[in-house]
């Protein structure tokens, strides 16, 4: 190993083993969720802009569109948290070789399965739009978005946050982050051109473009960043470390799997309520891919928090330090269900306020400010379900955040959406992860406390 990779490799050591964790999670944590705001901000900026044309039918297009962008997750957490887990644990056991081979397995198998994702939505693109809800009305607005962020966007996309994943995993989430911020702020200072009549006015097709070449812009600074790192960092992206390890593709598979059927659940599920509340017209649709869009915020943040401990949870549970892992979950728990509350109150005071910063039309602000209030109930809930499918796939317990994938959509939160449709027309939708997410929450506190206690036993047998 060379000098300068061994410092780097003792700056990574000290982060994970030595620094006090609340500065710790800090140091991993705060990246991940401003990155994830941005992110936010980026998506929010599509239906902003969008929503200045006070045209439902455009603002229907990027909500129906949606599901297709989620689906590009399925991708992401395949290779990117499958090899980000795998590459935190073999840090833990130093074993960097098999960091180096699980970056370079990750990223190709991305770009393969991206390339596959972008040819088969352009050859059933017309199928594809009939399951997502699209009629003839919504339907040329929808094509014309997906064009850009899928046919032509999808590789980019998704090596993107692959990349970031990558990174994050070695304890970079500075420079993580930086690459999908860059790529963001991009897009924000784009959509005005391409969307609004002063500039091309290309509408819903604009916002798809300056998605299309914000990510292209945004993998430019990963490769840059790898590239000028390269004798300091664990990272690899080059062929030569691309080999068919069993242990190795067993190891990403065993986080990944679960964690990419766990996004095409995400995928169904928001399809079926698309789906629900297109039967309720264009207006209803907008209003709740505006809800949608401002619930996500605190989403991201719940989940910049869980991704962002994820290399320090996986990290110490690799090398054994149950305590340090143990005060680390604590401790961010602790943060997100204080913050989550916040925002629940926050949310059911100012829904219509906040619907109307999106669109100018009375009756989408008036579903949306309904809808919200339902959505953000979840919020206290839902981020200790995210904490606890974090720590799983930390430790390479894929089956457990599968398990959660399943309770939470096939069990609890489909069944819900049919249920409460029935009972209350299309305003019960919006409770339906509130009744999932009360279950999930009590479930992640009760098997994390069984994992603590299992791993401290464990380890008092061993230095026995």
């Amino acid at each position: 190993m060379t000098a300068e990779k061994q410092a780097g490799t003792n700056e990574k050591a000290f982060l994970f083993e030595q620094m006090p964790i609340p500065k710790a999670i800090m140091t991993l944590a705060v990246p991940t969720i401003v990155s994830s705001l941005v992110m936010v901000l980026y998506n929010l900026a599509d239906t902003y802009f969008v929503g200045i044309l006070n045209d439902p039918i455009q603002n229907a297009a990027v909500t129906l569109a949606a599901p297709v962008l989620l689906a590009f997750n399925a991708v992401n957490n395949l290779f990117g948290v499958g090899a980000s887990s795998m590459m935190s644990r073999a840090l833990g056991r130093k074993d960097f070789e098999v960091v180096r081979r699980s970056s370079a397995l990750g990223f190709y198998c991305a770009l393969f399965f991206a390339a596959l994702f972008s040819l088969g939505y352009t050859v059933f693109a017309g199928p594809f739009l009939r399951v997502l809800g699209a009629d003839g009305t919504t339907a040329p607005a929808t094509a014309a978005y997906l064009r850009w962020t899928v046919s032509c966007g999808a590789v980019p996309s998704i090596l993107n946050v692959v990349l970031a994943y990558l990174v994050r995993s070695e304890g970079a989430s500075l420079h993580a982050s930086i690459g999908t911020m860059s790529g963001c702020l991009l897009n924000i200072v784009l959509d005005p051109i391409f969307i609004l009549p002063w500039g091309l006015g290309m509408g819903a097709a604009g916002a798809g473009l300056a998605t299309f070449l914000s990510n292209c812009a945004a993998c430019g600074y990963f490769f840059l960043l790898l590239f000028l790192k390269r004798k300091k960092t664990c990272v690899c992206i080059s062929p030569a470390k691309l080999r068919w390890n069993r242990s190795i593709v067993w190891g990403i598979c065993a986080v990944g799997i679960p964690a990419s059927i766990q996004n095409l659940l995400n995928v169904t599920g928001m399809t079926v309520l698309n789906n629900f509340t297109s039967a309720f017209g264009s207006d209803a649709v907008a209003a709740m891919g505006i809800a949608q869009k401002i619930n996500m915020v605190p989403v991201q943040i719940a989940l910049g928090f869980s991704q962002g401990i994820m290399p320090l949870v996986g990290y110490n549970f690799a090398s054994g330090d149950t305590a340090r892992m143990k005060k680390a979950i604590l401790f961010t728990g602790e943060i997100m269900m204080s913050f989550m509350a916040a925002v629940t109150v926050g949310y059911s005071l100012g829904a219509g306020p906040l619907s109307a910063l999106f669109i100018k039309n009375a009756s989408v602000v008036a579903y949306s400010a309904r809808f919200l209030r339902g959505l953000c109930l979840a919020m206290p809930f839902l981020c200790m379900d995210f904490l606890g499918v974090g720590v799983f796939q930390s430790c390479g317990l894929g089956k457990n955040a599968l398990l959660f994938a399943i309770l939470r959509k096939i069990v609890l939160e489909i069944p819900a959406l049919y249920v409460l449709n029935a009972l209350f027309p299309l305003y019960g939708l919006a409770y339906a992860q509130f009744t999932a997410e009360i279950v999930l929450a009590a479930a992640a506190v009760v098997v994390l406390v069984r994992l603590i206690k299992k791993l401290e036993k464990d380890r008092a047998l061993n230095s026995r």
